[in-house]
């Protein structure tokens, strides 16, 4: 198949992504369930951008911020001798902002519904922060954490937009399912086409089942 090198690279880049994310997102989350601070509002607003902001402007303003003219460009320019423009790194940092909401809501919401009890339980038995979170805070949240990687590794690989902006169409490094599919449509090769978007269709729908089913089957209800 002439496109198994972009749907490799999709795959890749949504685990780097749902991985990343999960590691990152879980003290924001943590903190977003759990916090009485004024800017919470602000936090939760910011973290939902991506949800209400059309991709191209989030790829604009990411573009910018790679650019060698900044300090993250710069500085990425200076360590690695690359840019971060049209680059799978790019894609990766441009992919984790845009999936960010799909990682910190279904964990915020599996933390708020969890309470403080078995928390402040574990603490007064002396359970360490560590222990405490995996072997109360992880089991307890696991639903929403199931929830949160699914979704944020299908919304990885369907993106469009936002990978154009940032990673262009090189071949085997930024051109990934999306894009590709976007390339067969321009050159009226729509047999591929087809045989791609099904693919991104089949894809998206068993997670949608897998995503109904966990949510009904946990007794926290998250979502």
């Amino acid at each position: 198949m002439s496109e198994l090198p972009a749907i490799w690279l999709s795959l890749e880049l949504a685990l780097i992504t749902t991985a990343l994310l999960a590691i990152l997102a879980t003290p924001l989350a943590w903190w977003l369930a759990h916090t009485s601070h004024p800017l919470r509002p602000v936090i939760e607003a910011i973290t939902a951008l991506p949800l209400v902001m059309p991709p191209t402007v989030i790829g604009f303003y990411l573009l910018l911020l790679f650019s060698p003219s900044n300090p993250l460009g710069s500085a990425w320019l200076t360590v690695t001798d690359t840019t971060l423009a049209f680059s799978f790194h790019g894609l990766v940092i441009a992919s984790m902002v845009y999936s960010l909401p799909f990682m910190v809501q279904p964990l915020t919401h599996a933390f708020s519904q969890m309470g403080k009890g078995p928390i402040e339980a574990a603490t007064l038995l002396g359970a360490g922060p560590m222990d405490t979170f995996w072997n109360i805070v992880l089991p307890l949240a696991r639903g929403g954490y199931l929830t949160a990687l699914v979704l944020t590794f299908a919304h990885t690989l369907g993106e469009f937009g936002i990978v154009l902006m940032v990673g262009g169409n090189i071949p085997g490094e930024t051109r990934v399912i999306s894009i590709a599919i976007y390339e067969q449509v321009e050159t009226l090769n729509y047999d591929q086409a087809h045989f791609l978007s099904g693919l991104l269709l089949a894809f998206s729908f068993i997670v949608l089942i897998l995503v109904y089913t966990l949510n009904r089957r946990s007794p926290l209800r998250l979502s």
